[in-house]
């Protein structure tokens, strides 16, 4: 039987379906380190680097999908990570970053993953859109602030500025306005479904990594 249901908006099943995934992946040791105070500078900044590969895939994909019907809608501007990853990991941990911390093989698998719905499939690429950023705009601010207390520094300063969005003033109205474009997605009850199953992937493999770095 189908997972969707007409009474149900898109923004909604996409949440409750996804619960249970987001809670695994909240559970992982990093995470863990993050809000029991002892997460290390540079494990934090091998986080980061595996992080600035997924969101260069993410911002290279929403480049060419700028113009798609079903992902266009999603892409925003304000939301891009990319630039701030490469502040913090500057300070995190130095000039070498980019040669000096390798990828692990669940970032490689997440990056190859994101290449094949932005050159495939947008509604697959809506779906890790919303998996990562609703959730930097949302569970993502308490990580921030978490990092942010754990190293003394200011929170959205060097070192936290992947969790700061400086050119969103209303993060709960633009998430309100981003569950309101997944309620009028133009994709059938069977493509709803389907996005619903990747957006499960994008959290498997969010798990996968966290659990690998």
């Amino acid at each position: 039987m189908s997972v969707t249901a007409t009474e149900t908006p898109f923004s909604e099943l996409l949440r409750s379906t996804t619960g249970s995934a987001h809670s695994a992946a909240q559970s992982s040791p990093i995470v863990r380190e993050m809000f029991s105070g002892t997460l290390q500078k540079r494990r934090f900044g091998e986080l980061a680097a595996q992080y600035h590969a997924i969101y260069s895939a993410l911002e290279a994909g929403a480049e060419r999908l700028a113009g798609d019907p079903v992902a266009g809608p999603f892409l925003s501007p304000e939301l891009a990570r990319v630039g701030e990853l490469e502040s913090d990991l500057q300070f995190l941990w130095g000039e070498g970053w980019r040669e000096e911390i390798p990828l692990c093989d669940a970032t490689k698998r997440y990056v190859a993953r994101l290449n094949e719905v932005a050159n495939e499939w947008p509604g697959g690429f809506v779906a890790h859109h919303y998996v990562r950023y609703l959730g930097d705009l949302s569970g993502g601010q308490h990580i921030g602030k978490a990092v942010a207390r754990i190293f003394g520094l200011e929170f959205g300063t060097d070192g936290t500025r992947f969790y700061n969005f400086v050119d969103i003033a209303d993060p709960d109205a633009f998430k309100n306005a981003y569950r309101e474009k997944l309620n009028a997605i133009a994709l059938s009850a069977e493509e709803k479904d389907h996005v619903v199953a990747e957006a499960l992937l994008a959290y498997e493999l969010n798990t996968a990594l966290l659990a690998e770095v």
